[in-house]
């Protein structure tokens, strides 16, 4: 366990699934039904847990967090390091009750410092206005790439080179 700016960052495990598929769920309509409109979406699984499994507990190489304030879990962040040259940020979420207070921000901070790399990679998906301007106007990092530009689907591909990158 480990405390940054307030939040408590703890090693994800199985009996975390529970806790966070609902929370994960929430952030994941919200930002859906912000941007779209429709009531409820997220990637396969977001709704019954079996994203947390795959992105959070079944890969190597892999640093997973339940985040909690004030001993209530809001979020979670999963990451691929190899704390040398590239870490992909694979997943992140908050409650949206925490949203919009700088939650995600200092869980951001808190990777950057935890896991060192000289490239950070993410995506995100091109509907989601608030998702782009986190990552790129207080996280630092740039649009690399749209993926399927002209479907429902595309994607905005993400990446930040820290200091020493180059």
């Amino acid at each position: 366990m480990e405390t940054f700016e307030g939040l408590v960052f703890e090693g994800f495990k199985e009996s975390d699934v529970g806790i966070l598929t609902p929370i994960m769920k929430r952030a994941f309509d919200q930002d859906m039904y912000i941007h779209t409109g429709e009531p409820a979406g997220g990637p396969p699984g977001y709704d019954n847990g079996s994203l947390l499994r795959k992105w959070y507990l079944e890969k190597e190489g892999k640093a997973a967090y339940k985040v909690s304030i004030d001993g209530k879990p809001v979020g979670g962040v999963s990451i691929y390091a190899d704390n040398v040259d590239t870490n992909v940020l694979s997943n992140i979420f908050i409650d949206p009750d925490c949203q919009e207070k700088g939650a995600g921000l200092s869980i951001w901070k808190f990777l950057e410092a935890k896991h060192p790399a000289q490239i950070w990679q993410t995506s995100t998906p091109a509907f989601s206005r608030r998702n782009h301007s986190f990552y790129v106007n207080k996280c630092g990092f740039a649009i690399v790439k749209i993926t399927n530009p002209k479907s429902d689907f595309a994607v905005y591909e993400l990446e930040k080179h820290t200091k020493g990158a180059f």
